[in-house]
């Protein structure tokens, strides 16, 4: 029997990317729709994640959390679907997906929080200055149809993710790099699936 996949969000959250890496990777899974606050501070669910924050998943008795995390494990537990990356793949795949993690998130945040690294601080900071930030990103969708080469995987679920998060709120510039890349993966029918559950399991708890 193959081991059940539970999938813990909020529709308003970054579960929405693990909810499109979940329809990518077209495996059953049930959703567990938890409120921010004390929803998400259950005893229960702070055995899944400590840190009382979504997404995260349950695979049979494995536990993932962090996004880019979950987007990787789904790849490769379920590498038929081809979003993993093949070997001539792993270094842009790794590369990128991480960038996203740490740099991108980082001063993303930091900026919409209204923090601003002074120069002489820049050396300290992981993520580096925002400007930096948006060139080198613009250098990961500009270099071919995807991050990691011709292909579709998973570190255009994750990065996708935050670029098209980011115009839609506003909180990356309005680079045409960033627009035609987004255009082109905002097609993928799981994309539209996700964010269609997405959108209603969002009425649903509002009607709750």
């Amino acid at each position: 029997m193959t081991e059940e996949l539970v999938f813990y969000t909020n529709p308003m959250s970054r579960g929405r990317i693990a909810r499109w890496m979940l329809e990518e990777i077209g495996q059953p899974y049930r959703t567990e729709l938890l409120t921010f606050g004390e929803g998400m501070k259950k005893p229960e669910y702070l055995q899944v994640n400590p840190m009382g924050k979504v997404p995260a998943i349950r695979h049979g008795d494995t536990v993932v959390t962090e996004c880019a995390a979950i987007c990787a494990y789904l790849a490769e537990t379920f590498p038929e679907k081809g979003l993993a990356p093949k070997p001539e793949e792993r270094a842009r795949y790794y590369r990128w997906m991480f960038f996203a993690a740490g740099p991108l998130e980082s001063a993303v945040t930091m900026k919409a929080l209204g923090f601003e690294i002074p120069t002489e601080r820049l050396r300290m900071a992981g993520c580096g200055g925002f400007g930096d930030v948006m060139n080198t990103l613009e250098m990961a969708v500009s270099g071919s149809t995807y991050v990691a080469g011709e292909r579709f995987t998973a570190a255009d679920v994750y990065v996708g993710s935050h670029i098209g998060w980011g115009l839609g709120f506003g909180s990356i510039e309005k680079r045409q790099a960033f627009v035609d890349y987004f255009g082109r993966i905002s097609e993928r029918e799981a994309y539209k699936r996700a964010n269609a559950l997405d959108d209603e399991a969002g009425k649903t708890m509002q009607a709750a």
